[in-house]
């Protein structure tokens, strides 16, 4: 069975290989060395000021960012099931909440954010999903932060980039927590999630709040290659692997241009086959598509086909279908994922089979690449 849903991603054999080895005790020189190379990789990936491991899933991480970077009334932009986590995050500490909602296939506008901030002076902080998956949706997040740092330079940006981080190169400038999760581009099964940081959030976290997710506990122990709490040992040997992999198969430019290059043939190939895709502005960490179908797809996919991909969730549930885009996608796994959708659509009695969906991706994928490859080696 081919894995193409957005999250988890497939473990590659030589990650699987790396954290099947003999169980390794979290305090011991051994272990610091390999925590110590894992963050000088995970400072060049995020290129923040100071990178945090946490034993969590992606929201573990969203809410130590909520609680040590809020002190008064959060911000948070809904544009789907992630977005909407932030608010409820910020409610169950008691914060004050203000929220931006839109359609899952809307991207919030700089503007909103500008007259919300306007409207609320006690906002301190703002959490918006770089890459929002409930839809595949794309936000303007480093153009929002730009204009909330001339606003206010003491409001703490938040951007949830666990589908994102790995997927394309992310300006963090006005950026103060960046958020990633081992199960995405990082190709890891579920169980850690990394936190970047800014001086400016160091500051204000200060002696940190809570206790397991106190940011500042974790920022003191991690500075000395362990952490407060038991590590995730295994997942942080598998990190390494990946990252060392990247690293070994053309760095992060090569990731990201090969995810850039897929992603845009993955969706005109599919709208060769006239299907639409969801979003306004799609990530390019997944593809959605919204079909009447979408549901029936799915089956064939799965049961005809050996591919597993993922639908939609509340009010899209069997009206979309997204389309994995993460991580070292084999350029004929995805030719398959391809195949398969149009043989579907050929079994339900919508199109002729003949070869377009995957005659398309090749036509635009390699030619993409070699555009990326002249573009970079230029």
């Amino acid at each position: 069975m081919l894995l193409f849903t957005p999250g988890p991603t497939p473990v590659p054999q030589n990650v699987r290989n790396a954290m099947a080895k003999e169980t390794m005790h979290h305090r011991t020189p051994e272990f610091e060395a390999i925590f110590e190379k894992t963050r000088k990789h995970l400072f060049n990936l995020l290129n923040t000021d100071e990178v945090i491991m946490l034993a969590s899933s992606g929201t573990g991480a969203m809410e130590a960012a909520v609680t040590n970077l809020c002190h008064n009334t959060l911000l948070n932009v809904n544009s789907g099931k992630f977005g909407e986590r932030f608010g409820k995050i910020a409610k169950a500490h008691g914060l004050g909440s203000v929220e931006i909602k839109n359609e899952w296939n809307t991207p919030v506008s700089v503007e909103a954010i500008v007259k919300a901030l306007k409207a609320n002076v006690n906002i301190d902080a703002i959490a918006v999903q770089i890459s929002e998956s409930a839809g595949g949706l794309r936000h303007p997040v480093e153009e929002l932060a730009k204009a909330v740092k001339e606003i206010n330079p003491n409001i703490s940006i938040i951007a949830d980039g666990i589908t994102a981080v790995g997927v394309e190169r992310i300006d963090v400038t006005n950026i103060d927590c960046l958020i990633a999760g081992s199960q995405k581009a990082l190709m890891l099964p579920p169980g850690l999630s990394i936190l970047g940081l800014s001086n400016k959030a160091i500051e204000k976290i200060g002696e940190g709040k809570g206790y397991y997710l106190n940011l500042a506990s974790e920022i003191k122990k991690q500075k000395q290659n362990t952490t407060a709490y038991t590590a995730a040992t295994t997942l942080i040997i598998g990190l390494l692997e990946v990252l060392e992999s990247v690293e070994a198969n053309g760095g992060l430019s090569r990731l990201y241009g090969d995810t850039a290059c897929r992603s845009k043939a993955v969706s005109r190939a599919l709208e060769a086959i006239g299907l639409k895709i969801y979003p306004a502005v799609p990530a390019k960490s997944m593809t959605t598509i919204i079909d009447p179908d979408a549901s029936e797809i799915r089956r064939l996919l799965k049961e005809e086909y050996d591919v597993n991909v993922a639908g939609g969730q509340d009010h899209l549930k069997g009206k979309i279908f997204r389309i994995n885009q993460m991580g070292l996608i084999p350029v004929h796994e995805m030719a398959w994922v391809l195949n398969a959708v149009e043989l579907a659509l050929s079994r339900l009695g919508r199109r002729e089979y003949n070869g377009e969906a995957n005659k398309i991706f090749s036509e635009a994928f390699f030619g993409a690449l070699d555009g990326f490859k002249q573009g970079k080696n230029g």
